[in-house]
């Protein structure tokens, strides 16, 4: 191993705990690129540590920045839930807390792609995780460092708790149920309207049992506040063609090939809404891509050129990919871009990154930049992958006089 990622390696493992919610506003021109963080200062005997504070020293976030990259590590999705949370809301002050949290199931991967809209706007509501009917300790963190305001939009509720959820105790709850998938995403559409005080713009429609290829929504949800709905690969499930039918005028927008949702299913769904149109990739990874360069009217990323933020996870890690969906909704709003291996980069988000890879000619002050937040510790993505991505992210000279 090259000595640069053996002290690479070697930073991992005595990486200084911290919280910097500054590297959110990573993109765009110099003026917005994150101050390094400080060390953690010497408490004196007299000084309380906020609750925030030590939820971020307990769960370790981040474990690990690069110049172009920062990891949101854990090794199961509750701990990178709650650690994107308090990146996104960390909480030190009442402005910087959220009104609401959402609380998802462990084994529900569905449920959390759905529920991802709940962090658009006005509501920012951003994802936990429980598990076996309890909360487990990351959450239980989290919620005491988050101490949800309320949401004005809902009766002051504090947490939305995701179908079969654990509710947390000693906050105002509101359950969204449903029988299945499909009924349980209709069910948040539904609530989604009524919190949002409107019809969506489009519906966001994807694969039940196709996670891998589904995923990329729980992202533009948080950012669009757009409604995922879900479909089976032969025929559109009753409550999908419900909810289509409640705005039979808004756009559909299928994510997937062919072999994920037919072509018969698309016709059905357009007779039961608006206009369908598909946007895919035949691999989880060229899918992600797609969605990440799409523009179709105020539909999709149209992400082509740098300056942006990112957020890479692994197509087979639903659910932590879903609970990161709040860093592509604040900071640096980037797509979720998928990587199919811990150590290999794949060739087609390589190509991608490549791509949108920002440059300078005389003046790297006044360049955009690009930031991508690695989900998942190294047994995920490992140090020699997140080494790459940041090369791939770092600003070049492209011409000029030397």
């Amino acid at each position: 191993m090259p000595a640069a990622l053996k002290a690479v390696g070697g930073l991992v493992a005595v990486a200084v705990v911290f919280l910097v919610a500054a590297v959110l506003g990573g993109g765009g021109s110099n003026k917005d690129a994150p101050e390094p963080a400080p060390a953690p200062a010497q408490r004196s005997a007299g000084e309380v540590e906020t609750p925030a504070a030590e939820a971020a020293e307990e769960l370790g976030y981040p474990s690990f920045a690069t110049n172009n990259t920062t990891r949101v590590g854990g090794s199961d999705p509750a701990a990178i839930a709650a650690a994107v949370a308090l990146a996104v809301f960390p909480s030190t002050t009442t402005a910087q807390r959220p009104t609401s949290v959402t609380i998802v199931d462990e084994d529900d991967w569905q449920g959390a792609v759905a529920a991802s809209v709940l962090m658009a706007e006005p509501l920012r509501s951003p994802l936990l995780v429980s598990a076996e009917d309890d909360l487990p300790e990351p959450t239980e963190q989290a919620l005491a460092a988050l101490a949800p305001l309320g949401s004005a939009e809902a009766g002051d509720t504090q947490a939305f708790v995701i179908g079969d959820a654990a509710t947390p105790s000693e906050l105002k709850t509101d359950r969204i149920d449903g029988g299945g998938p499909a009924a349980l995403a209709a069910s948040i559409a539904t609530e989604r309207d009524k919190l949002f005080d409107g019809p969506p713009a489009h519906f966001v429609l994807i694969p039940e049992a196709r996670p891998e290829l589904a995923i990329p929504a729980a992202a533009w949800a948080a950012r669009s506040g757009d409604p995922v709905l879900f479909s089976r690969a032969e025929k559109l499930p009753t409550p999908t063609a419900q909810a289509l039918r409640t705005h039979p005028k808004v756009p559909v927008y299928v994510l997937g090939p062919s072999s994920a949702i037919s072509s018969d299913v698309v016709r059905e769904a357009g007779r039961a809404g608006g206009r369908v149109r598909r946007v895919s990739g035949e691999d989880p990874v060229a899918n992600a891509i797609a969605l990440a360069r799409y523009a179709g009217g105020d539909f999709g990323w149209n992400v082509n050129d740098p300056g942006h933020g990112f957020v890479v996870a692994r197509s087979d890690a639903p659910l932590a990919a879903a609970v990161a969906s709040p860093l592509s909704a604040s900071g640096t709003w980037g797509p979720l871009l998928l990587t199919d291996d811990a150590g290999t980069l794949p060739a087609a988000l390589r190509e991608y990154l490549l791509d949108v890879k920002p440059g300078y000619t005389t003046d790297p002050t006044r360049a955009f930049y690009n930031h991508v937040w690695v989900i998942g510790d190294q047994e995920a993505i490992d140090v020699n992958q997140q080494a790459e991505i940041d090369q791939l992210a770092e600003l070049a000279r492209i011409g000029g006089e030397p």
